[in-house]
């Protein structure tokens, strides 16, 4: 029963990234307005994609140290897991990409969004509140995903008789958690 239960995360992670994939494709539908508002559009993209460029600069020197802690950590005194800054690798990875795909969808929407509110309350809001949603369901999927896969893989590589069960589970949080920090 809790093996099938299992995979409802999974399964709610890919229909999560569904959704953010169609909410974001009606929005790409949307006029984006007159040439002065693709104009204004064009250039906040611009500055938001390099404003993300000189964050990511500076979150990847920190993101590569931490890697090098963790991997000391785990290669060099043995103090954690081998997984553990694999684990971190992954959960960093997908952290940015959540945070770029977020910026080019609110970037993109702004717009469609001020223009859709010309002729209707209604229809900004619309745009608005499904633009936003991309970014919520996107972290989510992506993280319920990784971390799905990241609990079968360890249950599958940890030999149950290597460790007593309670230890093998501290293994998987600890790994899992990790993810979670990255």
């Amino acid at each position: 029963m809790e093996q099938s239960l299992f995979w409802l995360v999974p399964a709610s992670s890919v229909l999560a990234l569904a959704f953010a994939w169609y909410f974001h494709r009606q929005m790409m539908k949307e006029s984006e307005g007159t040439p002065q508002m693709m104009k204004i559009a064009a250039a906040v993209r611009k500055g938001a994609m390099s404003y993300l460029k000189q964050q990511y600069k500076v979150v990847a020197l920190v993101f590569v140290c931490l890697a090098l802690v963790f991997a000391v950590m785990a290669y060099g005194f043995h103090v954690q897991n081998s997984w553990v800054p694999i684990a971190f690798l992954t959960g960093g990875f997908f952290s940015g990409l959540s945070g770029f795909l977020g910026m080019k969808t609110a970037t993109y929407a702004s717009a469609r969004t001020a223009h859709a509110a010309r002729r209707s309350l209604n229809s900004g809001l619309r745009i608005a509140f499904r633009s936003g949603a991309v970014m919520g369901l996107v972290v989510v999927g992506l993280g319920l995903l990784d971390i799905s896969f990241w609990y079968l893989l360890l249950q599958a590589v940890i030999p149950a008789d290597a460790l007593t069960p309670g230890h093998k589970l501290c293994v998987i949080t600890t790994t899992m958690l990790t993810f979670g920090m990255g």
